[in-house]
């Protein structure tokens, strides 16, 4: 097919990647409601052309049919490499075949990490690190080292004479949808879900990222997935309270019950929030879709957990999402543990060996043998009502 639609996002810069409209599942972990994109973008000069990344596999083809459109694969001068993960990175070895005289433009550490996927031919390397720039005849591309945003080789490309920030990973979306930010109206919360999921353990570094492109004059935001922000103010904004670990008066609740006892302590203690003003967010981890709990981890002040013992140790379902909140890092500053056994306890214990790394104050546990009592519900009444008050202050 030769039929493609090929934004020109600014003058002689050219969007050429893909939309993956039914791709449903990344890195086996990332659930994808509205599939995703992989954006590749070419920049023309008046003296030489440079492709800002490629695209996943299976696109490759696609690629090269979308840059012949609007230029000459052949007489590809630069390929720039903003990140090695192969969803950006996978046709590196296929443009370079295509466009002989191209050089391979990335870090130091990028050619490190690309390197674990291709080889490379040495003499088509070109290394650039922070502040150095290209020329391509009346358009610049200047270099910024953004280590860990979201692999230690990331940088970001930027062309001053258009004002275009390319990210890679940083500021993108989940979602096969639209062209640009004004095409989508609920875009935040997709933008929230990616950076939840992928973002959010290396929030220092994006702050410290946004620190480093404050004084750039940017009127668009060309990230690797997702739409283009033609209002980089609208997803700048939230970046920066996001990567600052900023919380609401919001209180996330992950749970599983398998006969109801549990159930009874995390919906008395949701209720008893609610009745303190708290914002309540609940998910049951058995049908519910790990990205939405991904995107209110990125600012809830607290963390409640609700976990039944299943042969001495947490249900596994709750284990896979105790270890995913470990591993996302939010910057929850509260925490509550609930759950119910029948002859032996463990998840109490299991919970907290795994949550402690995170810092979290846990404001109270409780754990009950068979179905909740009354007392044992006035207890996760009063923890509540603790934790409301923590939360407030």
């Amino acid at each position: 097919m030769e039929t493609y639609n090929i934004p020109e996002i600014a003058r002689n810069v050219f969007g050429v990647g893909s939309k993956d409209w039914n791709r449903r599942m990344f890195d086996s972990l990332i659930p994808l409601p509205e599939g995703t994109s992989y954006n590749s973008y070419l920049v023309k000069g008046e003296k030489k052309t440079a492709l800002i990344d490629t695209v996943n596999p299976g696109f490759e083809e696609e690629l090269e049919v979308k840059i012949n459109m609007v230029s000459d694969l052949e007489k590809l001068d630069y390929l720039i490499m903003n990140h090695a993960e192969p969803d950006h990175a996978n046709a590196i070895r296929f443009i370079l075949e295509k466009a002989p005289d191209a050089l391979f433009v990335t870090t130091e550490k990028g050619v490190k990490m690309a390197r674990l996927y291709h080889e490379l031919p040495e003499a088509r390397i070109k290394i650039v690190a922070e502040g150095d720039s290209l020329d391509l005849g009346g358009k610049t591309l200047r270099f910024i080292e953004a280590p860990w945003l979201h692999w230690p080789e990331t940088m970001f490309t930027y062309l001053p004479e258009d004002k275009i920030l390319f990210p890679c990973d940083f500021f993108g979306a989940h979602t096969a949808q639209g062209i640009y930010d004004e095409d989508i109206e609920d875009l935040i919360p997709f933008a929230k879900r990616y950076y939840g999921e992928i973002m959010m353990p290396f929030g220092k570094m994006g702050a410290r990222a946004l620190e480093k492109i404050k004084d750039l004059d940017i009127e668009i935001i060309a990230p690797s997935h997702g739409p283009v922000y033609k209002n980089p103010k609208r997803i700048m904004d939230p970046y920066a309270k996001w990567t600052a670990g900023k919380t609401e008066n919001k209180a996330l609740i992950v749970y599983v019950s398998m006969w109801g006892s549990t159930r009874e302590m995390i919906r008395t203690i949701a209720e008893t929030l609610l009745k303190e003003g708290v914002d309540v967010r609940m998910y049951d981890l058995a049908v519910s879709d790990i990205g939405d709990v991904a995107r209110e981890l990125v600012d809830s002040r607290a963390l409640i957990l609700g976990a039944p013992t299943v042969l001495g140790g947490m249900h596994p379902i709750a284990l896979y999402g105790t270890s995913l909140v470990k591993a996302l890092n939010p910057p929850a500053k509260y925490g509550v543990v609930l759950g119910s056994f029948g002859w032996g306890g463990g998840a109490l214990k299991q919970a907290g060996e795994i949550l402690a790394p995170l810092k979290m104050e846990i404001v109270g546990t409780l754990q009950v043998k068979g179905k909740a009592g009354e007392e044992d519900l006035k207890r996760v009444e009063e923890i509540g009502r603790e934790l409301a008050q923590k939360m407030k202050a």
